[in-house]
This record gives C-alpha cells, sequence and structure tokens, in this order.
C-alpha cells in the first residue's frame, strides 16, 4: 500500500514513524548524535563516512540525508560526488580516505581468511586519528549501522535535513 505526502509525492515509506511506537528511539538516537558530536573528528568526515554507508548499502534516504548535510556544510558538489569513487578521487585528505576506507572494510565482507578490519588498515586510521577520535569514529560507523536497518526496513521518505517529514 503507497501512502501519500502530498498529491503530487507518493510516499514511499513502508511503515510509519518508529519512534510512535517505540519512544525510547528518539533518546537512543540523541545519545548517539551527543556521543558523535564531541568534536574530535570534523562533522564533514562524519557525513562523508554516513554517505558512503549509504552509498554501499544502496539507500536513497541515506544518501540524499547524508549529501544535503554535506551541501549545508560547504563541501563542493565534485567531492560529495566523488565519495563514491574516493580512493583515486583528489578532493580527500588522509584522514578522510582513512575513515572512509575504514567504513567500507566495516560495512563489506571480508576477502575469504581475512578480516574486515586488517592491523594495516587500522594502523593507517591510528595515524590520523588520536583515542578519542578513533573511539567516536568507531561509534559513528556504529551509529550509521543502526540508522541503516531503519532506513532499509522502513524505507523513510528521502530529505535533506533532519527537520524535514521522513515518516508518513
Amino acid at each position: 500500500m503507497t501512502n501519500t505526502t502530498s498529491p503530487s509525492t507518493p510516499s514511499i515509506s513502508r511503515m510509519p514513524n518508529p519512534g510512535e511506537f517505540v519512544p525510547e528511539l528518539k533518546d537512543i538516537s540523541a545519545a548517539l548524535f551527543r556521543a558523535t558530536g564531541n568534536h574530535s573528528v570534523p562533522r564533514t568526515t562524519m557525513s562523508l563516512v554516513h554517505l558512503r554507508a549509504g552509498q554501499i548499502v544502496g539507500n536513497t534516504y541515506l544518501t540524499i540525508l547524508n549529501t544535503g548535510f554535506l551541501r549545508k556544510a560547504g563541501v563542493s558538489e565534485e567531492r560529495i560526488t566523488a565519495v563514491s569513487s574516493w580512493q583515486d578521487a583528489p578532493y580527500f585528505t588522509d584522514a578522510e580516505r582513512a575513515a572512509l576506507a575504514l567504513v567500507e572494510a566495516t560495512l563489506q565482507p571480508a576477502p575469504h581468511g581475512r578480516e574486515r578490519v586488517s592491523d594495516e588498515l587500522y594502523a593507517e586510521v591510528a595515524k590520523h586519528y588520536d583515542e578519542k577520535a578513533l573511539a567516536t569514529l568507531t561509534i559513528a560507523i556504529g551509529q550509521i549501522n543502526f540508522f541503516i536497518a531503519l532506513a532499509v526496513i522502513g524505507k523513510p521518505q528521502p530529505v535533506s535535513s533532519l527537520a524535514d517529514e521522513q515518516w508518513d
């Protein structure tokens, strides 16, 4: 069944706002944003990581939302567009590259017989982030994994701001 948000915009949401049924979701979400908002990792890096996660799982909601965050932060269209091909794009710092490699390793299956996050990758990330920042980045990857489940199962409306109506 497809609901409509307006006569011209059909809804794609599969379910209503889960927060209506599980009010603790708001507290969990707020706690995750507080935990990752300690300024040890630039907010732009967090959004780049979250955008890449949305691309990996093929979720429009997450890609539109994090693209919107990056645009609002003044990130160039070239950098935003190149996130999907960051390995050979000239637009990212070594620290951003390490963070993008870490989210990819976390979300994608490991090659047979190998760890997802190798000691070499961990060492590369640790070169660019101190202990607090590395813990924060790890939590940010967990945060997006938490939201991936809501996004791919519930399929909220694509929005470029959390202030916009996401659920029917």
